[in-house]
């Protein structure tokens, strides 16, 4: 299988319904007002052992910068094929992006963790700045990002 076939497989297979059963899920990530240009977000998943297992969304379309999301770009490879087809704006200080995908049922409450990486140019690069279960129990919980995300929560 080519590697972006192989790539669309692997992200479809977390977002469509028709590959098992999938509920729609809402993130949403509020950026603190950190005075910088937008700000490059990656969110994608791992495995209970932490092993990658697919991209959710890229916030971000130059792809010279998705370097600078290092928990991603090292769990890819940098492999821009992981987003063909899931990317969006960056996002601005201050702002809030909310994004609705269909998650595969299988990954909650199943030992499997969203990461949110996040990267503004000519400012510190933030890995895991969100690192959360994908559990039902956490559906509505707010936490705090740890440098750019300054609230994330995620609706079921």
């Amino acid at each position: 299988m080519k590697p972006t076939l192989a790539a669309l497989a692997l992200t479809t297979a977390l977002t469509v319904p028709g590959l098992g059963h999938a509920r729609p899920v809402t993130f949403t990530a509020t950026l603190n007002d950190y005075g910088g240009n937008g700000a490059y977000l990656a969110f994608y998943v791992t495995d209970p052992s932490g092993a990658y297992v697919g991209s959710l969304w890229m916030a971000g379309r130059k792809s010279g910068y998705y370097q600078h999301l290092t928990g991603w770009y090292q769990a890819t490879g940098g492999d821009p094929a992981q987003i063909d087809g899931i990317t969006g704006a960056s996002v601005g200080a201050g702002r809030t992006l909310k994004i609705t995908l269909d998650l595969a049922d299988t990954l909650m409450d199943a030992g499997y963790t969203l990461h949110v990486d996040a990267a503004a140019e000519n400012l510190r690069e933030s890995p895991n700045d969100v690192t959360v279960p994908l559990t039902a129990a956490g559906a509505g919980q707010t936490v705090a990002g740890r440098r750019y995300v300054a609230a994330f929560s995620y609706q079921m």
